[in-house]
């Protein structure tokens, strides 16, 4: 079964994309074959591996009227395993253009299912808003992550994500399943941190994954050189933690296989 996991919260600048990113590098590092898909309208997913000019075809096409193929707009990287379908900044007019479409929550289903026995993974990059975008996104996926950065009021808003879990997992994907929560943007010389860290474990306890993400420079600087953070800077902190949470991702991944095949089987 391909694992789709989308990558959400709908607060910015919490390391969404970033971790998008580099998870889908990380499991391409593991011979996975990735699929990486760009649903933020500001594109930064797919700016980190294309110029903006070199890209045609986007997942704005899926979503139209008479939609393109996933198959056709999918690109890919110098890595053999990780390929991306990219977004672009008309994304954001979908909120109108699909409103009152009693299909519209299905779109990205219906797109992915073609294609989805190509892929061991596929990681979907949402918008920070609970739109029509982030919908499709758990609508279509398995398994959602959720990045928290480590500040103050960092918890804020997850109320409103988690209901919206709840309400996709009631009705239009009852499989759809919280595969964690990690931190971002952790500094441990900080008291802010470090609290936050507490809370955030308090919260969500075994849902938290035991990698945190650091701030980090190298992860700053690496998608302005249209690379990830392993061919920017492979030895750097950031590289070995988003290797060590892509390792836990695969880890509760397969657990979670066992689990359902488990319960198929009873």
């Amino acid at each position: 079964m391909t694992c789709v996991l989308s990558v959400a919260n709908q607060k910015g600048g919490v390391g969404k994309t970033t971790t998008s990113i580099n998870l889908a590098a990380a499991f391409a590092l593991k011979k996975k074959r990735t699929l990486l898909i760009d649903l933020d309208p500001q594109a930064n997913a797919s700016i980190t591996f294309f110029s903006p000019d070199e890209t045609q075809a986007t997942m704005y096409d899926v979503f139209a009227e008479h939609p393109a193929e996933m198959a056709k707009i999918i690109r890919p990287t110098k890595d053999p395993n990780l390929f991306v379908a990219p977004g672009r900044l008309a994304l954001a007019r979908l909120e109108q253009q699909l409103a009152g479409q009693f299909d519209a929550p299905f779109r990205l289903k219906d797109a992915l299912a073609p294609i989805l026995k190509s892929y061991d993974y596929i990681v979907l990059d949402t918008p920070p808003a609970l739109g029509i975008l982030t919908v499709n996104a758990l609508v279509a996926s398995t398994h959602l992550l959720v990045p928290i950065q480590a500040a103050y009021f960092a918890i804020e808003g997850t109320d409103d994500l988690l209901e919206t879990y709840g309400r996709i997992r009631s009705r239009p994907n009852p499989d759809l399943k919280m595969l964690g929560v990690v931190i971002t943007l952790y500094d441990k010389r900080t008291n802010i941190s470090r609290d936050t860290h507490e809370q955030i474990r308090a919260t969500f306890g075994n849902a938290l994954f035991k990698t945190r993400i650091s701030k980090n420079v190298r992860l700053e600087e690496s998608p302005a050189y249209k690379e990830t953070v392993f061919t920017y800077a492979p030895k750097s902190s950031g590289a070995e933690e988003y290797k060590k949470l892509a390792q836990e991702v695969i880890q509760r991944v397969e657990e979670d296989r066992v689990t359902r095949h488990s319960q198929d089987a009873a």
